[in-house]
């Protein structure tokens, strides 16, 4: 005997998605939907934003000192939380589709942008913003081939990396731009960890939608690099207000995940 009953969650927003609900209603069969829709849509939120918007969900990961510092001075942040917080950031690098990080994070730290403390069947694309492409050719980001870095002038060196030009008037890397091209490559998550600047221009053209933060219980005081390079406010009112989604001590950090208000 065929099924008679079908519970869908949500429908798929894929434009190009065949018409499977209404095939199986004309076969006979019933088809109940909504059935824990918003669990459906957050496991798949990523998908859903690239369907739906043209753009990867983009969750940008700060790792911060409790008065909202993230490096020392000369942008070394190696490393402000605890092994737990560490290897959770790891499980977030997993689920992505693609990291990304800024030129400065490369010269500060030359982070490998790869997913080691936990288990993953794949390894995420490794995005490099680099306006001016400063990179070394010896950046661990490049080890291994597979990285794209966009910039924001032509190409005058090779390197073991795709390159693409996407640039604004004021000779920056056009980051709408580079999301809507990372959604046509088939981008569903983008896991940022970058430095403050990076950050900041992020947040201020719009291109965040999930803060994952890691505050350590410790103070590293004037002259460290902060969270975000932000303009400057005239009013409270002004000032970008986020809503928690979640809260949750790893180690000896505490972990929160908020969305813009």
């Amino acid at each position: 005997m065929g099924s008679r009953r079908v519970v869908v969650a949500v429908a798929d927003p894929n434009p190009t998605a065949g018409r499977g609900v209404q095939r199986l209603r004309a076969a006979g069969i019933a088809v109940d939907m909504g059935l824990c829709a918003d669990d459906a849509r957050e496991q798949n939120i990523g998908f859903f934003s690239r369907m739906t918007r043209g753009r990867p969900w983009v969750r940008m990961k700060i790792a911060a000192t409790l008065d909202g510092r993230t490096a020392l001075a000369d942008g070394r942040s190696q490393w402000i939380t605890g092994p737990e917080a560490r290897k959770d950031g790891h499980r977030w690098r997993a689920r992505a589709c693609a990291i990304l990080t800024g030129i400065g994070t490369v010269k500060a730290d030359d982070p490998r942008l790869t997913v080691r403390d936990v288990d993953t069947p794949r390894q995420p694309l490794r995005v490099v913003v680099d306006s001016r492409l400063e990179i070394s050719e010896k950046a661990k980001v490049l080890e291994g081939g597979g990285a794209l870095i966009f910039c924001a002038v032509d190409p005058g060196k090779k390197l073991k990396a795709e390159t693409q030009k996407l640039s604004n008037p004021h000779g920056k890397v056009e980051l709408p731009k580079m999301l809507e091209e990372l959604a046509r490559r088939g981008i569903n998550e983008l896991h940022v960890e970058a430095g403050f600047r990076l950050n900041g221009s992020l947040v201020s053209e719009g291109c965040v939608d999930e803060f994952l933060l890691y505050l350590n219980p410790s103070f590293l005081g004037d002259g460290a690099q902060g969270m975000l390079a932000l303009s400057g406010i005239s009013s409270l009112d002004q000032r970008l207000k986020l809503r928690i989604a979640s809260m949750d001590r790893i180690g000896e950090d505490l972990r929160i995940l908020a969305r813009p208000a």
